[in-house]
């Protein structure tokens, strides 16, 4: 059996794309190579934890799990946003244990152990008489936070670059253009695939290749022909006209505007942006051949008299999910089949999954590397 160093070596992320073949069928299959990613890809990088809408007050919190570790973000009672490793510093039960909430102080429901808003040990029932018990040293452990836009995200890894140096002054500046504090959230939703989550990035960045085949709906309201993939260091833009009254009616009513804006954040954060609406999808591996991604929905109208056309528009993502998650069953499927190892890259469409390919190369190497 190859050593995961050597399924890594089967890649090379020098090749230009007019030659360039997809990572092995082995990095969708093998839990080491699982394994690894948890450890750099999910580690180092800034991960979506919350919203800040759920965060505005003292004591909100949000919690979640990145790379398979459980996180807490808290707003303290001086104001700011902190965020911690959802572990009690007593025997390891998580502090929080519903998804969002607003609290006076953290405590956990096994002993009792209290934090403050800002992390620091409180209360320890049955400890107050005990020797050598340094509570200063026994808060819980912080990880890094940082805001852009109307989401919270969290790095693991103490090291590394903040979230201004990932995004890039020129990423940011094209979201700012975007208006975003425009749009309110709707709702949320999970969807859940038979697939590793490399797959579902992998379709979402084909540059719309299967959209013409896949998404009929949603293929009448974009230009296809006219469709463009632009790349940065971490990220993809693809990017689209609309097209007025196509044939699909549902589509074509709640689907307008001018263009249509897909970004794609290294490694699993997308913002699918139209006029007056958008939906942001955050893809978490559950497994080798499992994958959650979850929708927050987001539009620029959110009374009761737009509930219906909001739903109508929601109705319409759920059609797209639908028609992905067979697909992305299939190639799941076809990755574990003797006849397949790697597939050529469309140079017109493919640039997108090109570099995600060569970042997740570099995760990989630098993980071995250590």
């Amino acid at each position: 059996m190859p050593t995961p160093a050597e399924l890594i070596a089967q890649y090379d992320p020098t090749t230009p794309l007019d030659e360039a073949s997809t990572i092995p069928s082995s990095w969708y299959i093998d839990e080491r190579i699982e394994a690894l990613e948890r450890r750099t890809t999910f580690a180092r990088t800034w991960q979506m934890a919350g919203r800040v809408d759920q965060l505005r007050n003292r004591g909100d919190y949000v919690t979640c799990e990145i790379a398979g570790e459980p996180i807490l973000v808290v707003r303290g009672d001086d104001g700011m946003l902190r965020g911690f490793f959802n572990v009690c510093r007593h025997h390891a039960a998580a502090v929080m244990t519903e998804a969002a909430g607003c609290a006076k102080n953290l405590r956990c429901p096994y002993h009792g152990w209290t934090y403050t808003l800002e992390g620091a040990l409180k209360g320890t029932p049955s400890f107050n008489s005990e020797c050598h018990f340094d509570r200063s040293s026994h808060g819980l452990v912080p990880v890094s936070v940082a805001v852009w836009e109307n989401w919270v995200f969290v790095r693991l890894d103490a090291e590394g670059p903040s979230l201004e140096e990932f995004l890039g002054q020129e990423l940011i500046a094209e979201f700012a253009a975007l208006n975003l504090h425009q749009l309110h959230w709707f709702e949320r939703r999970h969807y859940f695939f038979d697939c590793n989550w490399k797959v579902f990035v992998d379709n979402y960045l084909d540059g719309g290749y299967h959209v013409p085949h896949l998404h009929k709906g949603l293929n009448s309201v974009l230009d296809f022909k006219n469709y463009t993939i632009q790349n940065g260091t971490h990220h993809c833009l693809q990017s689209s006209p609309m097209v007025k009254d196509g044939d699909h009616a549902d589509f074509s009513s709640v689907r307008g505007g001018d263009r249509a804006l897909y970004y794609w954040l290294h490694p699993n954060f997308m913002v699918n942006w139209y006029e007056g609406q958008m939906d942001v999808n955050l893809v978490l591996p559950l497994g080798l051949d499992r994958t959650e991604v979850i929708f927050d929905f987001y539009f620029a109208d959110v009374s009761e008299a737009a509930a219906e056309r909001n739903r109508a528009s929601i109705d319409v993502g759920n059609i797209i999910q639908d028609e992905d998650m067979a697909i992305c069953k299939s190639v799941q499927r076809g990755l574990n089949s003797r006849a397949y190892s790697t597939g050529r890259l469309s140079i017109r469409r493919e640039a997108g999954e090109h570099l995600f390919h060569r970042l997740l190369h570099a995760d990989l190497s630098a993980g071995m590397a250590e």
